[in-house]
């Protein structure tokens, strides 16, 4: 039997959520895949911005999501991938969540949104990109029905990543 997925909200990010942001962001564990270290405050307040923009000029960003409370849990959402290597170009969905909210179905509800919401921009397909050892990112790409596509080294950690794809 399926369990239900817990209700999620999601909404263009503020100013103040940079700062939820880079308190709940700041767990090893939630950064483990991103470079392993807590991203300064400055960071988050031109993320923020940069997903504002996003969403004014292309229907979609990665949003601030929202649990049954109205508390801030993380984000996930969809933005160009604007790297120089991986899918250049394309759309990319992704996900960060505060480590209190893993494993209870937050972040597979909140992308079930995403892709409404990008498929309703007229966006045509989407890639998530993943590190190799990512085994929970991988599990909700495989819940959305996305498949494995390309294999990457990145250039910088030297580690493997997954491109997978789904079309809308």
């Amino acid at each position: 039997m399926t369990r239900a997925l817990p209700a999620v909200r999601l909404r263009v990010p503020t100013h103040e959520d940079a700062v939820v942001w880079h308190r709940i962001f700041a767990d090893p564990d939630v950064m483990e895949f991103q470079g392993g270290r807590p991203a300064e405050l400055s960071v988050y307040e031109e993320l923020t911005a940069r997903q504002r923009r996003h969403d004014a000029e292309r229907g979609f960003c990665l949003w601030t999501v929202l649990d049954e409370s109205g508390a801030v849990i993380g984000f996930t959402g969809a933005q160009p991938w604007e790297r120089e290597w991986g899918p250049t170009g394309e759309t990319e969905i992704g996900w960060r969540l505060a480590r209190r909210f893993w494993g209870r179905g937050y972040v597979t509800a909140a992308a079930r949104q995403t892709l409404e919401r990008v498929r309703a921009a007229g966006v045509a397909d989407v890639v998530a990109m993943v590190d190799a050892r990512n085994t929970r990112s991988i599990a909700v790409t495989r819940r959305l029905g996305m498949r494995l596509a390309e294999t990457y080294t990145t250039p910088v950690s030297r580690r493997e990543g997954h491109c997978y794809r789904l079309a809308l």
